[in-house]
């Protein structure tokens, strides 16, 4: 200090003779990414004193990740958190029993997915399933004396042993071929073999479940719902004797329809109704109230449209009357879960590029919101606080707290915060401008790291996909600003129309204009933040997208080539009409056309990519996983295909064992020195 003061052109030469790296953080890169320690699933103790959750490490050698269970005191500021499980295999998804005495969890350390349970005070893990087959997931009663599973099962198998059998005998078959009657024949990044997951319930007792006996067996349907469904579809009465779940019926419209429903049935698997069946849309994750005397859900009102608004649905089981809760709030609501008192209820919602936990009023439905910027990925709900996991552009998701009744944050201990403060990020700073219908767009530039105002960065202009996402304040393992920054990169995105959390109309209006009004936002969006952040190098930029940013890395190849040095286009469609022939959701191509392929061809066609191929110029690296059945390899296959033929300076990366998302970490890291190399190569970013 003394000398910094008193000798200030010395220190100033002194800071110049020390090394580039005591002066400069080492910025961030696809190798920090990868290692960071992934927060999720908070569940707290039935006291709110303690919270447990799931940590998962990346074991490099081994290619994969390990999830471990962690618990960290609420009321102890100085007890940082602690492994309460640590085991080769996964342990992860974890719930209380209803005394708080042992934390119940799914775990693969007996061969196969099962549930166990663990004192919360520490100590030996202890069994609690047997199971032939995986449990996919599971609910503890509140009166803790029966435990709700969902398992894999031949629908005409009496026994789970039929089905275990069933499997063995096809896994050593010399014969491999696969018959199908009906769609889906696959789904995400899976071939169907004829099983369905149904919801069972078995009773407990010391610590051990009883023979399970499936309630949702008379329904052909999978519960909770494929690919992505889990334990957030089904729910217990608080009395412990009913279940409510989500469930879709099979039958032959199952690809194109998204006319999910609540049904309740008893724990035996009696009296099951359906309590949506006046909604042919989608109705899903019913929840009850402490009392029992309510029974909400998530829901929407438009049949085939799957990023159609949903809103609060509260039914009073009492009464039999049911009312839309938020119809007047113009936002999309994502998990819900009551208060504890039962007077509200919790969720969270896109908005203006945020994704914060709001409260709703059980009486007025009226919104508040309790968090401020990032995004909240979970929470669990406490007598007197929420505890959350927030993510932004600048840090992973970390436990928070908040008190619903005062509005106070804290945060709670964090365990990337060490490993990043020794890092450079870049700076990210939302902006917006005027776009399409003359409507307020939102976008973000990240500045990258160990940023120079004195000098002129080049540009990753990163188009999102979905369509119905937003790019916002969150932070991502796939598509990280984070990782361009790393690399020297500024990087630019924008949430053009049909992005989430700016009201319904603002997302609709992407259907049927896939090539209009978002192609209108990002070429002004670019423009405005080229001349708003002068240090943006207009000269050296490449535009990068996946899903449907891949879809638009096509479409800008022939209709917008100008600015852009390259391209990069992962899971990206080349041929929409030809889409809707091989895509597995088919009710997401027939929604955004307005029909299907054979019905309405003209609408497949007004903005298909592979029409404008004669226009294509621009240097484009492809990449796609072979098990990717969203948007099968052969888009990307075709894309490549075009651009050879064209003569195009172009690069395919071909992940056999990667769907639509490339997921193992060797991968990752591949995946990320592709594209930085690629950017590098025509950008000049590798010759500074």
């Amino acid at each position: 200090m003394f000398v910094r003061v008193v000798f200030p052109a010395l220190y100033a030469i002194l800071l110049v003779c020390l090394p580039a790296q005591a002066q400069q953080r080492e910025p961030f890169s696809v190798e920090h990414l990868v290692r960071l320690q992934r927060v999720t699933g908070p569940a707290l103790s039935p006291d709110g004193r303690t919270v447990v959750f799931t940590v998962r490490d990346t074991d490099m050698e081994a290619n994969r990740g390990l999830q471990d269970l962690w618990i960290v005191s609420l009321e102890d500021k100085n007890s940082p958190p602690r492994r309460l499980t640590t085991h080769p295999e996964q342990d992860h998804s974890p719930q209380w029993s209803q005394d708080g005495k042992y934390i119940y969890f799914l775990s693969t350390r007996s061969g196969s997915s099962q549930v166990w349970r663990i004192p919360s005070s520490g100590g030996e893990a202890q069994q609690v399933t047997d199971l032939p087959l995986d449990v996919g997931s599971f609910r503890l009663a509140p009166n803790g004396t029966r435990i709700a599973l969902t398992i894999d099962v031949y629908p005409d198998c009496e026994t789970l042993r039929c089905s275990s059998e069933r499997l063995e005998m096809k896994a050593t078959s010399p014969q491999t071929g696969m018959t199908f009657d009906r769609l889906f024949v696959r789904h995400w990044d899976t071939w169907k073999d004829g099983r369905v997951s149904q919801l069972f319930v078995a009773d407990i007792e010391n610590g051990r479940a009883g023979e399970p006996v499936s309630v949702s067996a008379s329904l052909d349907a999978d519960v909770p719902s494929k690919p992505f469904g889990d334990s957030s579809e089904y729910a217990f009465s608080p009395d412990s004797t009913k279940l409510a779940f989500t469930a879709r019926i099979k039958g032959a419209s199952e690809p194109w329809s998204t006319n999910f429903d609540i049904y309740e049935v008893n724990i035996d698997g009696s009296d099951l109704r359906n309590l949506t069946q006046d909604n042919p849309a989608w109705d899903m994750q019913p929840v009850y109230s402490p009392d029992g005397q309510y029974l909400a859900w998530r829901a929407t009102k438009r049949p085939g449209f799957e990023s159609d608004r949903f809103h609060i649905v509260l039914l009073d089981r009492t009464t039999g009357e049911r009312r839309a809760l938020t119809d007047d709030w113009d936002r999309s609501v994502s998990t819900i879960q009551f208060s504890k008192d039962g007077r509200s209820l919790y969720t969270t919602a896109d908005h203006f590029g945020q994704h914060p936990l709001w409260s709703i009023d059980i009486k007025s439905g009226k919104p508040t919101m309790l968090t401020g910027p990032g995004r909240v990925e979970s929470f669990s709900v406490g007598d007197k606080e929420i505890v959350y996991t927030l993510a932004s552009l600048k840090s992973p998701a970390e436990l928070y707290a908040v008190s619903p009744r005062t509005g106070q944050i804290r945060e709670l201990p964090k365990l990337n915060a060490e490993r990043l403060a020794k890092l450079a990020l870049g700076e990210p700073e939302q902006f917006t401008f005027v776009g399409a219908n003359g409507e307020t767009v939102y976008g973000y530039v990240m500045r990258p790291a160990n940023f120079d105002p004195n000098r002129r960065y080049p540009v990753a202009f990163i188009v999102h996909g979905g369509p119905q996402v937003s790019f916002g304040n969150a932070w991502s393992y796939r598509w990280n600003p984070q990782t361009y920054a790393g690399a020297g990169y500024a990087s630019v995105f924008i949430d053009f129309h049909g992005s989430p959390g700016y009201g319904q109309a603002f997302t609709d209006s992407i259907s049927g204009d896939w090539g209009g009004k978002p192609l209108e936002d990002l070429q002004t969006g670019l423009a405005v933040a080229l001349e708003k952040f002068p240090w943006l190098d207009g000269q050296r930029i490449c535009a990068l997208g996946a899903s449907f940013g891949g879809y638009m890395i096509n479409w800008i190849a022939g209709n917008w080539p100008e600015p852009f040095k390259c391209l990069v286009n992962h899971a990206g469609i080349f041929d929409s009409r030809f889409m809707g022939y091989t895509t597995e959701e088919l009710w997401f191509t027939e929604w955004e056309h307005g029909g299907t392929p054979f019905e309405v061809p003209e609408n497949y066609e007004k903005y298909n990519p592979a029409n404008h191929v004669s226009k294509w110029r621009v240097p484009m690296l492809v990449i796609h996983g072979l098990r990717d059945y969203r948007v099968p390899y052969s888009q990307g296959i075709a894309t490549f295909t075009a651009l050879q033929r064209r003569g195009i300076p172009s690069r395919l990366v071909i992940f056999p064992d990667e769907n639509h998302w490339v997921l193992k970490p060797a991968n990752s890291i591949q995946w990320h020195r592709e594209v930085e190399a690629w950017l590098d190569r025509w950008t000049g970013q590798g010759d500074e």
